[in-house]
């Protein structure tokens, strides 16, 4: 049977706060867990009113904590943001706390806009060098060497990452919710795989998935979702708005709803059309594992969402 996780992006909803957000996530984690999902990775971004995790690290313990089967991890620590001594630093700790269970996750992308990403640096006086793979290099030894190795994973959504993580013999997971055109890549990956330490390839694909108990209520839910990413696309980012009035400017935008946001892929739909849509999408990739992520404007939803994709993939409960 495929092997199903979660990457939480902790959404934020209209009329709601960051408070309530992180919240959710613990409550989803609890029952991520409780249903069978395997794997419960947090998202990192910055300065974005839809999305409240921006420090993966601070929400890890938390989610390790009130959980017992899962691993847990960063989908992920955007690197060129810190220093690869205090990344190995605290998922060294991390995995002392909760041995066996924590993934580091690491991605090269901002997370953010290009002003934010500014603000986030100590020195503002000139840009940061594009160094990210001599920082992987050194994070991977420092966690090798010095610390409590929790598992390393290489994220990406192009076929720059792929390389990378090929090359180094990391884990890879692709971001198909962001760029659904990177089978390739997974089997570029696959061909040129390098070995380290008796490693081997191993794949996740993450996708954007909404499951109700009809085809219609789903693709409804999704409407909350699809207006938020439309508006990211326009330099925007607003909370999720209700399904009435993400409905209402769906329709205004004159394009069927279910293609939008342009070149994004969501899978919505009840039980078995979800289930079919995502293993065609792992076996696309050839992928060990699928992460599946939900935004709904109500969090009831999300829970409700994750109960039938468990049951559709007939997970194995507590």
């Amino acid at each position: 049977m495929l092997r199903l996780g979660v990457l939480d992006q902790s959404p934020v909803s209209e009329g709601t706060s960051v408070v309530t957000a992180l919240r959710n996530t613990l409550d989803l984690a609890r029952r991520a867990d409780q249903l069978g999902y395997v794997r419960y990775w947090l998202a990192e971004h910055h300065g974005a009113a839809s999305l409240a995790c921006a420090s993966p690290e601070v929400m890890i313990g938390p989610v390790a904590a009130a959980t017992s089967r899962m691993r847990v991890g960063s989908g992920g620590v955007m690197l060129p943001h810190y220093s690869p001594l205090k990344v190995a630093e605290s998922f060294g700790m991390l995995e002392g706390l909760f041995p066996g269970r924590i993934d580091l996750g690491i991605g090269r992308a901002a997370g953010t806009s290009p002003r934010v990403a500014l603000q986030l640096q100590r020195d503002r006086r000139y840009s940061l060098p594009d160094d990210f793979p001599e920082q992987l290099e050194e994070l991977t030894e420092l966690l090798e060497t010095r610390f409590d190795t929790p598992a390393i994973w290489l994220l990406g959504s192009s076929a720059q990452s792929a390389t990378w993580a090929a090359e180094r013999g990391l884990p890879y997971a692709f971001a198909d919710f962001i760029n659904p055109e990177g089978a390739a890549s997974a089997r570029w990956y696959r061909d040129h795989f390098v070995p380290h330490r008796g490693s081997a390839p191993t794949v996740i694909v993450a996708v954007s998935a909404i499951c109700a108990e009809t085809d219609q209520e789903a693709m409804r839910l999704s409407y909350s979702q699809r207006m938020a990413i439309v508006m990211l696309f326009r330099g925007r980012t607003i909370p999720l708005p209700p399904v009435a009035r993400a409905e209402a400017f769906l329709r205004d935008e004159g394009m069927p709803p279910e293609v939008l946001p342009i070149g994004r892929r969501m899978i919505t739909g009840a039980p078995a059309t979800v289930r079919a849509a995502i293993e065609k999408v792992a076996e696309d990739y050839g992928a060990d594992e699928v992460l599946v992520v939900t935004n709904t404007y109500e969090h009831i939803a999300r829970l409700r969402s994750f109960e039938l994709i468990a049951k559709a993939f007939e997970l194995k409960a507590a």
